[in-house]
């Protein structure tokens, strides 16, 4: 191999044991049920028991909207990240309640709030339907290979749901779509809040110490499950930890990771950094400064849009890190290294895949603005648009067979569509308005005045004009009347027949489906069937090793330890935070801490940084120790962990957790949370 640079060569060695199928110490985010159990009591000196397993699995949870979780009361009690419960904080925040910059402690059960968006999921059973899949897609191509898939992923999920609303059954694409899972999950969707802090404490710091250890954040909340109208008794909570975490401790993280990229081809990698990621930042950096301007101009805007806010600046610091990895000088020569020593081994069937990927990449870039705006909805912000087409989309898929179905559309996966348009969270006229006119308006912008949509939709009207009379006139802002459409009601869809938002879904609705089709036909089809054929050639190499699939927003467990950095201590300490704390915003300490200081003890660990490999979706999840009891609770990673989505460097990828010890003296001391404290504490394994 000819001579590289420094920086390229450690990237290209961490880029060729992907290649090779294997993995650096600490690296992974495994399938919960393929552990690698030998390398983990290699790397960590502990001997995971099938006792362990099962524990865990059953108290880890999953929240749809893109968190992890766990069971920590037998009462259905479930501990999140504040960050995960923002949503339901706005929603609850009506009629002069501010539960977003206040904390809320329910003093009884009768005080718990419902979070009607929320969906909790726990994973009851794993079936491998890899041969099912292979077997129906057999021979086929493009949009026979789509539909083929599309039909025996809805077969196979409605036979699993059997008509019973309490289960989620979804089939999973693995390692690239040589594998399938379907997993059979337990669907809760009565969730009430019990305890949140307020927001100045749950993002203290605020962008300057988001993704960046050292830090002292308080980023916990609590929420409870009910069935019947009753909290759900469970065996399922998992206990906090007896002792202490300290520098050097194995620790475990199990949730759910949303999605990882670290076996892309060169051309999907390319693709995700001249196309995706800067359409992404762009729109996210427009969005920041059109809200700053908005929320300047008025108090209470300020305050309702704080939350918001910080979500875009997460966001908007995540897609920066990630793009940074993809540009970082070597980076994409040593990946173009690596996948050529790959593709020398590789006979006619897996050089037609890559051809494929790079055919599949073209076609994505030239539906991308397309699908993000008609389909991803971008053209069209605020909540009830999404209402709207999903009424719009009900009517018609009601019809249909249900594998022939949209599959949210499918009888195992409708009941969230229609939570979330039942939702009785407050519509906010003047933000639904502010975001619907923005969205418009980069259409236009976008498109241009002459595209026929813009045409249909717009023509020279303002679209500020255009989105406060559709905003104003709605009657979907009545979630009775929506619930009711949705479920076909005639008298509710007759009500709705001319409602303009009504009107703007069905006018989108051809041209949506249109490119959605089109990119899961020459998109989505392509790399997973080429996908197959590479992932088998990886395992296929001399000394490739078992390994780990890209996270896909499925249950994983990853081994670490509490590690520091050259340039960061393992742990922060409460008297950190105080030291820290300042006289402004976004380091001015709430007054329950400050009247609770002399309460706590400084030397009280705050935050901790692990070694454990995780990635967005694991928020919330519990950080365990070796007996699978928590002593923490994940909420972010540091800057390096950003580029995580590509590559896992174990000296400097950390990751981020409130520490249990900091969890338990907060609820005692700052928040009167007594009353969750008992149950936590009745929880623990003696």
């Amino acid at each position: 191999m000819r001579h590289l640079p420094g920086h390229v060569a450690l990237a290209l060695t961490a880029l060729l044991a992907v290649v090779a199928g294997g993995v650096h110490a600490d690296e992974g985010m495994w399938l919960i049920n393929e552990l690698p159990r030998p390398a983990i009591e290699q790397a960590t000196g502990i001997k995971l028991d099938d006792a362990f397993v099962a524990r865990v699995q059953k108290g880890a949870l999953r929240l749809a909207n893109g968190c992890s979780a766990s069971f920590v009361g037998t009462n259905g009690l479930v501990m999140t990240n504040h960050h995960c419960v923002r949503s339901c904080l706005e929603e609850l925040s009506t009629g002069g309640k501010d539960l977003l910059n206040k904390p809320f402690v329910a003093k009884s059960e009768k005080d718990e709030l419902r979070c009607t968006k929320f969906e909790l999921n726990q994973l009851q059973e794993i079936t491998d339907v890899t041969d099912q899949i292979l077997r129906a897609t057999a021979g086929k191509d493009g949009a026979a290979f789509a539909e083929a898939l599309k039909v025996e992923k809805a077969r196979l999920e409605s036979a699993s749901a059997n008509n019973d609303p309490t289960r989620r059954c979804e089939v999973i694409t693995l390692f690239d779509g040589a594998r399938f899972h379907l997993y059979r999950q337990r669907r809760f969707q009565d969730v009430r809040l019990v305890l949140a802090p307020e927001f100045p404490m749950a993002a203290f710091g605020g962008d300057p110490d988001n993704f960046a250890f050292p830090r002292t954040g308080f980023d916990a909340a609590f929420v409870r499950v009910y069935e019947n109208d009753a909290p759900f008794i469970t065996k399922d909570a998992l206990s906090f930890a007896a002792t202490t975490a300290k520098d050097g401790d194995a620790v475990f993280v199990v949730g759910h990771p949303g999605g990882t990229e670290r076996t892309r081809t060169v051309a999907q990698l390319v693709f995700q950094r001249d196309v995706a990621l800067p359409w992404n930042m762009l729109r996210l950096a427009e969005l920041r400064g059109r809200l700053d301007e908005w929320m300047a101009a008025n108090p209470l805007r300020a305050v309702r849009g704080k939350a918001r806010l910080r979500t875009i600046e997460n966001g908007l610091k995540a897609l920066r890190g990630r793009h940074e990895t993809l540009a970082r000088p070597g980076f994409m020569e040593a990946r173009a290294t690596a996948e050529h020593e790959l593709r020398r081994s590789a006979g006619p069937v897996s050089q037609q895949a890559f051809t494929g990927i790079d055919e599949a990449t073209r076609a994505a870039a030239r539906l991308w603005a397309d699908y993000r705006l008609l389909e991803v909805g971008e053209a069209f912000g605020g909540d009830l648009f999404p209402m709207a087409r999903a009424i719009v989309r009900a009517t018609v898929e009601s019809g249909k067979a249900d594998t022939a179905r949209l599959p949210e559309f499918s009888a195992a996966r409708i009941a969230q569509v229609r939570q979330l348009v039942a939702s009785t969270a407050v519509i906010v006229v003047e933000d639904e308005t502010a975001l619907l006119a923005w969205s418009l308006h980069r259409l236009r912008n976008l498109k241009g005045i002459d595209d026929p949509l813009v045409k249909l939709l717009l023509g020279t009207k303002d679209p500020s004009a255009v989105a406060k009379a559709m905003i104003t006139t709605t009657k979907l802002k009545d979630p009775k009347l929506r619930a009711a459409a949705f479920d076909g009601d005639a008298a509710a869809l007759k009500l709705l027949d001319t409602d303009p938002l009504m009107q703007l879904a069905r006018q989108v609705d051809a041209a949506a489906r249109a490119v959605r089709k089109a990119w899961e036909d020459e998109v989505e089809a392509k790399e997973t069937k080429a996908g197959e054929v590479i992932a088998n050639l990886r395992k296929s190499r001399p000394g490739a090793t078992s390994t780990y699939p890209d996270a896909t927003f499925s249950l994983r467990l990853s081994y670490g330890r509490v590690a520091g950095t050259t340039t960061a201590p393992p742990m922060t300490t409460v008297g950190d935070l105080f030291s820290r704390s300042g006289t402004a915003a976004p380091f001015l300490l709430a007054p329950t801490w400050t009247k609770a200081r002399p309460l706590l003890n400084p030397l009280t660990p705050m935050n901790v940084s692990t070694t454990n490999d995780i990635i967005g979706g694991n928020s919330g999840s519990p950080l365990l120790n070796a007996d699978g009891d928590i002593t923490g609770l994940v909420f972010d990673g540091n800057l390096a962990s950003l580029g995580g989505r590509y590559v896992y460097e174990a000296d400097v990828n950390r990751t981020v957790a409130v520490h249990a010890d900091a969890i338990l003296a907060a609820l005692q001391h700052v928040y009167g949370g007594t009353r969750v404290l008992a149950e936590i504490e009745a929880s623990r394994r003696r």
